[in-house]
């Protein structure tokens, strides 16, 4: 793998726009063939990528970590993990993107399906996941009526096996991502982001100072600290707006604006586009 200074941050849909799509399937050949089937490290903020091979092979390479990759296999990518492959050509499988807002629509608290996922791994493909893959690129493709609520149930089904394989092959004793500092923080960011807490209080609460803060949030996404917690409340306003019919206004103070005006302006600075005009363009896309 090549190595550089810079780790280059992808977007492959939905990421500083509208969400275009429920998720995205594709081919591994139909990206790596345009890139002599090596792409070089990056990470995406708010994507998280299952990787489901099923012929030729290669070799990835996982922040820093570079296993070999034997088909049939499934590679987990959460987001914001630096991932970079060198497949062998002709290397057959699908590439499935799911969104922070799909994974937090179809995954609630408490469940405990996100922590195995919280870590990249190469694993062996479980039993029917090379079927439910085809199925979901399939039904990806086809455009057919009832595609998006058949795509989240396809990618929960997918989601809940990739989530299964993991759990199995985390050996006791093997540090996650949960004891970690930035783990700690995402939890604190889950837990009070309605709340508009200024960063200096999660630091607080978390016995570091601002600084190192931002700098373990840089290290982990790319991104300072203060940019995940405004982040966190635009995922969760943009999935309310595509799950729910609460208005604009409410959703402003459901996510603790005192100022529906104030929110309006916050989510077209991080995502291109006011809320309602937001709701519309999902509207005319269905």
């Amino acid at each position: 793998m090549h190595s550089s200074a810079r780790i280059d941050s992808y977007n492959l849909f939905g990421e500083t726009a509208e969400l275009a799509d429920v998720l995205h399937v594709e081919t591994i050949r139909a990206r790596s063939e345009l890139h002599d089937w090596e792409l070089r490290p990056h990470r995406h903020a708010r994507l998280h990528q299952l990787l489901v091979l099923t012929s030729g092979g290669g070799e990835a390479d996982l922040d820093g970590n570079r296993p070999n990759l034997a088909p049939p296999c499934l590679i987990n990518v959460p987001r914001g993990v630096v991932h970079g492959f060198r497949f062998g050509n002709g290397t057959g499988g699908w590439v499935i993107t799911l969104t922070s807002d799909l994974l937090d629509q179809n995954l609630a608290p408490g469940e405990g399906i996100h922590a195995p996922l919280d870590l990249p791994a190469v694993l062996p493909l479980p039993e029917g996941m090379q079927d439910l893959a085809e199925r979901l690129f399939k039904e990806y493709r086809a455009k057919a009526f009832g595609r998006a609520q058949m795509l989240r149930g396809l990618a929960l089904s997918l989601t809940a096996l990739a989530a299964r394989a993991a759990a199995a092959g985390q050996e006791a004793g093997v540090q996650s991502r949960s004891g970690t500092l930035f783990a700690r923080f995402e939890a604190l960011v889950e837990r009070d982001f309605r709340l508009r807490r200024p960063l200096a209080d999660y630091a607080d609460e978390l016995a570091v100072s601002a600084t190192h803060l931002n700098r373990i949030a840089h290290q982990a996404t790319g991104q300072p600290a203060s940019a995940l917690v405004g982040a966190r409340v635009l995922r969760e306003a943009r999935r309310l707006l595509i799950y729910t019919n609460m208005t604009a206004a409410q959703i402003a103070y459901e996510l603790g604006f005192n100022d529906p005006a104030h929110f309006s302006r916050v989510f077209a600075k991080g995502t291109g586009m006011p809320p309602r005009k937001f709701r519309q363009q999902l509207a005319g896309s269905g």
